[in-house]
């Protein structure tokens, strides 16, 4: 650790160790004036302990700084007002004496009319997990020892402006806990100047390098005053250029400041780099990086013939790349996009997905990944991952289909090392032929169900007499059961059958007679569709509380959970407890982002449920479940008898009419089975949850851990270590509740490369509205309503005849979907749950629109095309 025993630090006493000291900006200028071959402009800090000897002078403060911590970021007045006040007092106070004498001292070692940078360095700032760039101020050209102390003031105070204040407050940060150091730093008058990213920011590609340059300061460009010039570099390679019009620079004052130049008409196409430059400040931002471990934001200078560093800071907008222990070239597509659950996932809740799948998994960004690299290196392979991935999500298709074209990235093998694409496994079962799966009794699917819940019951019978480490093992083995379970050959040839039998309906009818989509009307109320049928059923449940007025109104005034325990106190309690109780036997495994095992079950928070059953009271009449059921199916009926009539009058009608209807059989027979292993996994995970929640209680009571859900943060092996040694380092559950509040921040990418590079796919929709928002069309017909942007279930207030606008919806969001007319979501493929309930239900939805939740305004009138796959704004 370097020299803290003073109030000015040179950046030779600095290093990361002194952060509390010199705050981030300070701690990095200190590490990159230590790398061999890096110019770093000289300088000093001011520490911490400087700003808080200041502050502690200034008594008025500390009853600002009481005021200004009970504000939220909507008291956006009152924030301005407080934060104004207090930089007005920092401004005016005087630095103490010996504080200033030792500044001026420092200043003796520089010319008396050198310039100087003058920057604030906060505690919290350019951390990994958050970046406070531009939330303080920087003060350019200051020349004089009085003039320095009076920036340093300001400086201190703008750790008070209203922006700076209201970040703090949305990211958690204290307004006492930030302490502000100032960097003095001596100017450099650079010809050029610009911001380095030695990952591309856009793609995140980690080797691509991308270079922002002007002319003059850097501060026209971060002001927004000019464009910059772009340069993009790969392995010594400019690959990219883009030259801006650079019709203005600012430049240094002789006797302070700066001013605002235009630039000569013959100048302002002109590259603020030469090649070789580029290249040479390539080599130097791949150095800074090496040496701080991880891809870095720099802020350089060119002045003469030399490169200046003058700031450098990690990128925290990068997604996480999975790691392997190899160097070869890797491809990942996300699970998130597949399950529809694209949240950030605790550990515990990772390590059982990873227990329960089969595939070649990775996790980055508390999300999972399946690695396609071997697949990619075959040609059976690659046709496989198209028609698969493809066929239920363009945008997949496309990154593929684009990684594919760069010929060199995931190389084919030779034919002989090709591993072929095993004659069981899902991806090759899309291509079977439609005749050879039409050989299954439809009592198969009653079969299979039965023979599920038997296993289900089963574990629960079993699983209560199991406890400590033989509780895990038992785990262990029943996940076993339950991979064998899902990987059942008649099961999934029950679902493919019901997709293949859609798809060629969907093909013919097209071909045919010029109807898109047919299957979607075909598939409305088919029978053994569980996820279906738990929407349907809450509306039962409202039936059964609607003759009740008290106890409507006790439930619209309900806060915690143990509601069902007062509802006896009312009449009619005892029946509306029971009719809750039943749908929670049923249906309570299931919640929001289900596949993570550490989510909070309906069972376990029933008042997530009390605000739908509410709207479905509100909305719906007596006996509108089974209408609705009965309705759908009605449709389905009457779009049978019409496709097969207009079959009828076509060359060779008999045999197309034939050959449709056992494909429409087929349809609803067997496609409702498609959502039951789903149900029947996260029925299984709720039974192991329960049990390792018990086992929580124990470690609790025995102090080993604070609270039960502090296990999340381990994974299943270490839970199981915890359990048999009862010990426990909690810096492990700290480090990983900090990873996890970064990790809910990001947005985890489609498809993504070893090289971090985000490959995104377009939908290529000809002929679409102006204006119009594209997407995926998953489900048939056209519907205008009111949009109700929603990302909680909880906060759900629909009325008949919206439209649900939100990220992505897995089967707990079913029951909302009685209520709209419409569905649009962000994520989501043909066959994701969202839109296998959507047609079931016939509602028009569109899925796959990338950050549709932030286009589309909570209360616009929409117009949703679910035949053709794209959204207007009305």
């Amino acid at each position: 650790m370097k020299n803290t025993n003073s109030y000015v630090l040179s950046f030779r006493e600095t290093d990361k160790t002194n952060l509390a000291t010199v705050g981030g900006k300070g701690a990095n200028l200190g590490e990159l004036a230590g790398i061999k071959g890096i110019n770093v402009p000289d300088g000093f800090c001011i520490s911490t302990e400087a700003f808080i000897k200041t502050i502690a002078e200034m008594p008025s403060i500390n009853e600002l700084l009481d005021q200004l911590s009970y504000l939220s970021v909507e008291d956006r007045v009152k924030i301005g007002v407080l934060s104004g006040e207090i930089r007005k007092a920092i401004e005016k106070a005087s630095i103490p004496e010996d504080i200033a004498n030792e500044i001026a001292n420092y200043l003796t070692k520089f010319g008396v009319k050198d310039a100087f940078a003058v920057r604030s360095s906060a505690t919290a700032e350019d951390l990994p997990s958050a970046s406070f760039a531009g939330q303080q101020d920087t003060y350019l050209n200051v020349i004089g020892t009085e003039a320095v102390l009076k920036h340093i003031s300001k400086c201190w105070a703008s750790l008070f402006t209203d922006r700076a204040v209201i970040y703090r407050i949305q990211n958690g940060f204290g307004h006492r806990k930030v302490h502000l150091s100032v960097v003095v730093q001596k100017m450099v008058f650079p010809e050029a100047s610009g911001i380095l990213f030695t990952a591309d920011p856009v793609t995140g590609n980690r080797k691509v390098l991308s270079i922002d340059a002007g002319f003059g300061l850097g501060e026209a460009m971060v002001s927004g005053l000019v464009s910059a010039d772009l340069y993009k570099v790969h392995n010594g390679e400019i690959i990219d250029k883009k030259i801006s019009t650079k019709k203005m620079a600012i430049y240094a004052l002789k006797n302070g400041g700066t001013h605002e130049q235009e630039i000569g008409h013959e100048e302002q196409e002109k590259q603020a780099l030469t090649d070789e430059q580029i290249l040479e400040l390539e080599c130097i931002g791949r150095k800074v990086e090496e040496h701080f471990g991880n891809p870095q934001d720099i802020e350089w200078c060119l002045a003469g013939d030399s490169f200046y560093i003058v700031q450098s800071r990690p990128i925290t907008t990068l997604y996480p790349i999975p790691e392997v222990d190899d160097q070869e070239n890797h491809v990942y597509v996300s699970v998130g996009h597949q399950q529809m659950m694209t949240d950030a996932m605790k550990p515990l809740g990772l390590s059982f997905f990873l227990l329960t799948t089969p595939a070649t998994m990775r996790t980055a960004g508390g999300r999972l990944f399946v690695d396609i690299t071997q697949m990619l290196s075959s040609t059976a392979g690659r046709h496989t991952l198209l028609n698969v991935l493809g066929k239920s999500d363009p945008l997949i298709k496309g990154a593929l289909t684009s990684i594919i074209d760069r010929g060199d990235f995931i190389k084919l093998l030779s034919e002989d090392k090709q591993n072929p694409v095993p004659a069981k496994s899902p991806a090759n079962a899309m291509h079977r032929d439609y005749q050879a799966l039409n050989d299954y009794d439809p009592a198969i699917v009653s079969e299979l169900i039965r023979s599920s819940q038997n296993l289900i019951e089963s574990l629960k019978q079993n699983i209560q007499r199991k406890s400590g480490t033989d509780l895990f093992d038992f785990i262990l083995e029943d996940i076993q059961q339950l991979k064998k379970t899902s990987a059942d050959s008649q099961s999934f040839n029950v679902i493919m059958t019901g997709m293949n039998a859609s798809a060629w309906v969907n093909e013919k009818m097209n071909e045919w007679l010029g109807e898109k989509n047919a299957a979607d009307t075909l598939a409305q109320s088919v029978p053994n569709n569980i996820t279906s049928e738990m929407g349907l059923e809450l509306l039962h449940v409202a039936d059964v509380i609607r003759p009740y007025p008290k106890v409507i109104a006790y439930l619209k005034q309900v806060k915690d959970d143990n509601f069902l325990d007062e509802l006896i106190r009312f009449d009619g309690g005892q029946e509306v407890r029971g009719a809750i109780d039943t749908y929670l036997n049923k249906y309570g495994m299931r919640c929001a982002g289900e596949i993570d095992i550490t989510k909070t079950r309906w069972t376990e928070k029933p008042s997530t449920l009390v605000p739908i059953i509410l709207n479905n009271i509100k909305n719906f009449e007596p006996g509108a479940g089974s209408r609705k059921f009965e309705q759908g199916h009605k449709e389905a009926w009457r779009k049978e008898q019409e496709l097969l009539l207009r079959l009828a009058a076509l060359p060779d009608g008999e045999h197309k009419m034939k050959e449709t209807k056992r494909m429409i059989d087929l349809i609803r027979n067997f496609a409702g089975y498609r959502e039951y292993p789903k149900y029947a996994i996260i029925s299984r995970y709720f039974v192991y949850k329960q049990a390792l929640m018990k086992e929580a209680e124990q470690l609790v009571k025995a102090g080993v851990i604070h609270k039960k859900e502090d296990i999340y943060y381990l994974g299943f092996e270490e839970l199981r270590e915890v359990v048999h040694t009862h010990k426990l380092d909690y810096q492990i559950i700290n480090k990983r509740k900090d990873e996890y509040k970064l990790f809910e921040k990001l947005t985890p990418p489609r498809i993504m490369t070893s090289d971090g590079e985000i490959v995104n796919g377009k939908y290529s929709h000809e002929d679409l509205p102006v204006g119009a928002i594209a997407g995926l069309a998953v489900s048939s017909g056209v519907i205008e309503g009111r949009a109700r942007v929603i990302l909680n279930m909880e906060d759900a207030d629909l009325e008949d005849g919206d439209i649900l606008v939100t990220a992505f919806t897995d089967p707990s969001w079913t029951p909302l979907f009685v209520s709209i007319k419409g569905l649009v979501t962000e994520v989501g493929g043909l066959m994701t749950h969202g839109a296998v309930i959507a047609r079931e239900y016939g509602l028009p939805a569109v899925v796959g629109v990338d950050n549709v939740t932030k286009l589309i305004k909570d209360g616009q009138r929409i117009k949703v095309n679910g035949t053709d796959g794209f959204i207007e704004i009305l």
